[in-house]
């Protein structure tokens, strides 16, 4: 009894201890505001650099999901985006009996969409939306062709020792144009296949026939095309005697893959859709001889799938896009842009240095005013420590706020997100990596951070981000870096692996990479910048709120 005793009461002070402990973690951000330590809550703005820099060729290989079509923008010009992959056979080394006939060979690229609620009301069939698809959806058309692929990828770069992969980038079109197969693989009579492709929402329908019974089945919308049946059955059947479908590495040295290349159709009206490729698949359909009964075929077939490398090709039309192209190229990097242009692809972003760069005077760690000390004033006045409490400003909230310049936009379609990242180390900020917030889709997730469009006010539109971990990181701890900051478009808010850039930003600088998930955007937007000659309602600032010690 006396033992059950002393065993509670060390339970439940090992419990006071251990909740005591977590409520102090807990508080340590919000340090001290209960109390009478600090009153009034306070702001401050502070004017922001912020210039526009280009970003030219990056690696486009193996991508989550690629661009293909052609997508026209005022402002940006246009975007054609073609594709290039590696097949691998879904069984190695099949066994290929005598008298085949190809019957068909079948392309199927589901696309990204939505199922409507309701079917069609006359044929019962589902209805959907196509997602990720920009352009016109509705008229809009490309000319594609698409060739076996000459240019053999590899997994590995010699010119690291194969210590590292292979990268291919958006402006390498030339290597794999010069060594594409002759003849166009998608060459059915109906244009709607090639010269005047068009990416069809309706569902997929496939009559198959059964013992003389005919059924339709139906699957979700894809790229589905029909490819020359005459080319498969030399490549792949025919193939398979002298042993080029033994193992994938030797098919993929020997069929080195498809080339989907884009042109602009006579339609003028172009459209382009995120694709995921490597969900895509090719059936070679074929009879060949029983091996009981050569008088009797038996069906079978074959399966590729569109896996292994690949790379998204990008070729930029700007010939009437002078203000962005002019702004991308000639940034103001003293007094900053006034518009900043963030372009997916090969494309543009904006550079961000917080601060003014006036290093006039420093303070002590008692808060006495030294000499320059290599730090901007703004920031030491942050820092300074109050010299009778020997505290320094809490920092409560911070903020930056973009506008999206509405005159120059027009009409234009607007990124529905952009993503602000440390550019000096090409990483996350504090406020991302903290952000745990739901992910629900590939748009969603890290909604405290922010970088959504806010859209209701619509003569207004912006981007918010709160960075108020990043500025107390920078403020609580003397030796932290003011790093600088970019900003782009992205496609996926969750994904924040960085691409290398074929040529540096700046050579010579550790600029050498941009996010991934802005690679995989083809959209742009324009931005009021922080120049004195912007609006003081539109101006991008950076906003504190902070509580003074006392």
């Amino acid at each position: 009894m006396h033992n059950n005793s002393f065993f509670k009461i060390i339970l439940i002070a090992i419990s006071v201890v251990f909740f005591t402990s977590c409520d102090k973690d807990f508080n340590s951000i919000g340090g001290d505001l209960v109390g009478n330590d600090h009153f009034g809550l306070e702001s401050k703005t502070f004017n922001v650099l912020a210039y526009n820099q280009k970003i030219n060729a990056v690696q486009s290989s193996n991508l989550p999901v690629n661009a293909l079509g052609v997508y026209e923008d005022a402002i940006f010009g246009t975007t054609t985006a073609s594709f290039v992959t590696q097949l691998t056979l879904a069984s190695v080394n099949p066994v290929i009996g005598n008298n085949v006939q190809v019957d068909s060979v079948i392309l199927s690229v589901p696309y990204f969409y939505t199922q409507l609620p309701n079917p069609d009301l006359e044929s019962g069939e589902n209805l959907y939306r196509l997602d990720s698809i920009y352009g016109n959806k509705d008229l809009g058309k490309i000319k594609l062709n698409i060739y076996e692929n000459g240019y053999f990828m590899r997994d590995l770069d010699p010119a690291t020792g194969f210590l590292e992969v292979q990268r291919y980038y958006t402006n390498q079109a030339s290597d794999f144009e010069t060594l594409k197969g002759s003849v166009v693989l998608n060459d059915a009579a109906d244009v709607s296949q090639n010269t005047a492709f068009f990416f069809s929402p309706k569902a997929v329908k496939e009559k198959t026939t059964t013992n003389g019974e005919a059924t339709t089945t139906q699957s979700v919308p894809a790229m589905r095309l029909a490819l020359n049946k005459s080319y498969f059955k030399t490549k792949i059947i025919d193939a398979a005697a002298s042993g080029k479908l033994v193992t994938n590495d030797v098919f993929k040295n020997y069929f080195r893959g498809l080339y989907f290349k884009v042109e602009k159709s006579d339609s003028n009206l172009g459209v382009l859709s995120m694709m995921n490729f490597k969900a895509g698949k090719i059936i070679v359909y074929y009879k060949e001889d029983s091996s009981t009964d050569n008088t009797v075929k038996v069906s079978k077939s074959i399966q590729l799938n569109l896996t292994g490398n690949t790379v998204n090709l990008l070729s930029n039309d700007v010939t009437n896009a002078t203000a962005y192209t002019n702004a991308a190229a000639n940034p103001n990097t003293t007094t900053g842009d006034e518009k900043l242009y963030l372009k997916g692809g090969e494309g543009a972003m904006a550079v961000l240095e917080l601060f003014e760069k006036t290093d006039l005077l420093g303070y002590d760690a008692n808060g006495n005013v030294t000499g320059p000390n290599g730090v901007y004033d703004e920031l030491d006045e942050l820092r300074r420590k109050d010299p009778v409490t020997g505290k320094s400003l809490l920092i409560n909230e911070a903020n930056l706020v973009f506008h999206v310049d509405g005159a120059a936009m027009g009409s234009n379609k607007i990124p529905n997100r952009v993503y602000l990242y440390d550019l000096t180390n090409n990483t996350v900020i504090a406020d991302y990596a903290f952000d745990q917030t739901r992910v629900l889709t590939d748009k969603t997730g890290h909604l405290i951070y922010g970088g959504l469009l806010n859209p209701v006010n619509t003569e207004d539109k912006t981007y918010k981000f709160r960075i108020t971990n990043h500025i107390r990181t920078l403020i609580q701890n003397a030796d932290s870096t003011n790093v600088k900051l970019g900003v782009v478009v992205t496609e996926d808010i969750n994904n924040t692996g960085m691409n290398k850039l074929r040529v540096p930003l700046q050579p010579g600088t550790t600029l050498t990479k941009a996010p991934q998930a802005s690679v995989m955007n083809p959209l742009g937007v324009v931005l009021h910048g922080a120049n004195s000659s912007v609006p003081a309602d539109k101006k991008l600032k950076l906003e504190i709120y902070y509580t003074k010690p006392n």
